[in-house]
């Protein structure tokens, strides 16, 4: 039984994904689909660092991973800091 779930993705690594699971007759649900499927049925992997991905991804994702996050603050570093003790 199908069952329907959001994910959200950076818009270009959508578009990408998308051409390429086109490009291999797929919709973008059954790529991801087939990919998770790969990963929770293979019992070959014991973490998910272990997991060979890294070639999909780079076929469907444009140049190096960016994160984009903002340098905490003063008062958000103490209050960190507070919770983590």
């Amino acid at each position: 039984m199908d069952a329907k779930v959001t994910l959200s993705f950076n818009r270009t690594i959508i578009e990408d994904a998308k051409e390429y699971a086109a490009s291999q007759g797929l919709s973008l649900s059954r790529l991801v689909e087939l990919l998770l499927q790969k990963v929770i049925t293979t019992s070959q992997h014991q973490h998910i660092e272990h997991i060979p991905i890294e070639d999909w991804v780079s076929m469907v994702a444009e140049g190096p991973a960016t994160y984009n996050a903002k340098p905490l603050g003063k008062k958000q570093k103490a209050a960190y800091y507070k919770r983590h003790k």
